[in-house]
């Protein structure tokens, strides 16, 4: 294995809550609106310091979508998925983005989450077991 290169981020940011290595900056964000398992998810248009897992068909409450993990390159934790592709014509618009689960980041001012902090939410998007 190489030297591993890490983007260092200035300005609002999320990190990995396990490593802190950063992940993307908050004015990447498109939508705070999505739910995965474990509580709250956002989508954002791009991100660093990730790799990519093997893509994989996902059945979600929106339908049919190709994904693929996405892990902090940290401390290879699972942070979220990229969607490569979307069956429903109404969901294309997420393809090529990212979704972080907001349970597995720190926000912009260091705070962490709780999944509780999410307990009477309602969701519009979540990987089914």
């Amino acid at each position: 294995m190489g030297r591993l290169f890490v983007i260092t981020l200035e300005g609002n940011f999320y990190s990995c809550k396990y490593c802190k290595t950063h992940l993307v900056l908050a004015d990447h964000i498109i939508s705070k609106a999505f739910q995965c398992k474990h509580g709250r998810a956002y989508l954002f248009d791009k991100v660093v310091n990730v790799t990519l897992g093997e893509k994989e068909e996902r059945m979600m409450i929106t339908g049919m979508h190709t994904v693929v993990d996405i892990f902090c390159v940290g401390c290879g934790s699972i942070v979220g998925w990229k969607y490569e592709a979307a069956q429903e014509r109404d969901q294309k618009y997420k393809e090529g983005k990212f979704i972080l689960e907001r349970f597995k980041i720190l926000g912009p001012d260091g705070s962490n989450y709780s999944i509780l902090e999410d307990a009477q939410l309602g969701g519009s998007d979540t990987d089914e077991p």
